[in-house]
């Protein structure tokens, strides 16, 4: 079996250094300009020439999103981010608008190009006329079947990528009207506010009465999707065709990165060796954010909806910012304190080493009995091996002892 590739979201640099250090094998992350996700940190395009040397000298390779449907005041300028996009040495450029594919092919030819989900492509057909248009890649929409990529795959004859992890939206491959209708900031454009994670009722217009619709106790979320998680499912998606893993989550934490990378890479790794699938990395799925889990539209399902807040089964806390043994330099993420129990997230090591905190020192090197602000670097004990992008997680179900 070919070995699939794990591409993870690079929402920023501290992001995409963790998806390398828990096993990507690429990432995708956006420019300044023409990408999706308006809101995440981005690159410029020297930053991205700069990691894009850093990645292909770890053999890992760095996919740029151009994804948003292009306005005629974008074209202009498109042209020249092109070729300069075409010389960072980036591997490929996701692509959903037909113009900005054309543009993309005659300023940067050089630059492999890639479908993005967002073109929506789910049958053979249009598969066909993107590669005949000199499409390598085609990211398939969310909507499409198991038992339909085998002929996609055959008929395009190109390379196919397929989410395996992360949110799912109610419009069509994430072509929603929702966002720009109630704000005036359009989700196709790189700006949505998550209008469907909002709770809806009916109103009757004459009397202007609301009805919410009872769906649970806490309110009514007929158009907020539960999440995707195939991590049991991999072997499936490979032999369909899936050449890549793309797990979702550009605005995601690094620990949602370190999470999700950390449990697909060994589910992949196990795939591949023949071993049977460790049920350990569904529970490690159930440890990040998320909106409950479902599979999809892989087996013919219609989508669910589910409870709008994210859960997780553990609080990210802090990420280590260096080696250590028997003691570590950390960033702090949330409020920790002298007698929580902290575990280990590492790629080093099996699932998670735990430790009891017995000690805080500050930046000034004095003793505190709670760490609390934000992003500090606070020096704490670790009878455990820890490695710089580790990250420390705490139990949600056990309680703090200060």
């Amino acid at each position: 079996m070919k070995k699939p590739e794990l591409l993870a979201p690079a929402g920023n640099m501290n992001k995409l250094l963790t998806a390398v250090h828990f096993g990507a094998d690429a990432v995708y992350a956006a420019a300044s300009e023409y990408g999706l996700r308006a809101y995440a940190g981005n690159f410029t395009l020297d930053e991205l020439k700069r990691v894009a040397d850093m990645l292909h000298a770890q053999s890992k390779k760095l996919y740029v999103t151009v994804n948003a449907y292009m306005n005629e005041s974008d074209i202009g300028g498109l042209p020249a981010f092109a070729e300069r996009l075409g010389e960072t040495g980036a591997d490929g450029a996701l692509v959903s608008d037909s113009g900005a594919f054309a543009v993309l092919s005659k300023c940067a030819p050089r630059l492999p190009l890639h479908v993005s989900t967002q073109a929506n492509v789910t049958n053979s057909e249009a598969a066909k006329v993107w590669a005949d248009m000199g499409a390598s890649r085609i990211v398939l929409a969310r909507e499409t079947r198991l038992s339909e990529i085998p002929a996609i795959k055959r008929a395009a004859g190109v390379e196919i990528e397929a989410f395996v992890h992360g949110a799912m939206c109610v419009a069509y491959s994430g072509r929603c009207l929702l966002s720009a209708y109630f704000t005036g900031r359009s989700g196709n454009r790189g700006a949505c506010t998550q209008s469907c994670r909002w709770e809806y009722g009916l109103v009757e217009p004459t009397r202007g009465e609301t009805l919410g619709i009872s769906e649970d106790e806490r309110g009514t979320y007929i158009l907020s999707s539960k999440d995707l998680c195939m991590i049991k499912h991999l072997k499936e998606l490979a032999d369909a065709g899936v050449d890549s893993f793309k797990i979702e989550g550009r605005m995601k934490s690094e620990y949602y990165v370190a999470g999700t990378v950390n449990a697909y890479r060994r589910a992949i790794d196990d795939m591949i060796a023949g071993r049977p699938f460790d049920e350990r990395l569904e529970a490690e799925t159930e440890k990040i954010s998320h909106r409950g889990y479902s599979t999809g539209f892989y087996f013919g399902g219609k989508g669910e909806t589910g409870e709008p807040k994210p859960q997780s089964g553990s609080e990210f806390i802090a990420v280590s910012a260096e080696d250590g043994d028997g003691e570590a330099t950390v960033e702090m993420r949330s409020r920790f304190a002298v007698g929580d129990v902290l575990e280990v997230l590492s790629p080093y090591d099996s699932f998670g080493h735990s430790f009891t905190v017995e000690k805080i020192t500050d930046p000034d090197g004095k003793s505190v009995d709670v760490a609390d602000k934000v992003q500090q670097l606070v020096r704490i004990n670790c009878d455990v091996p820890i490695h710089k992008y580790d990250i420390l997680r705490r139990n949600r179900s056990l309680t703090a002892r200060a």
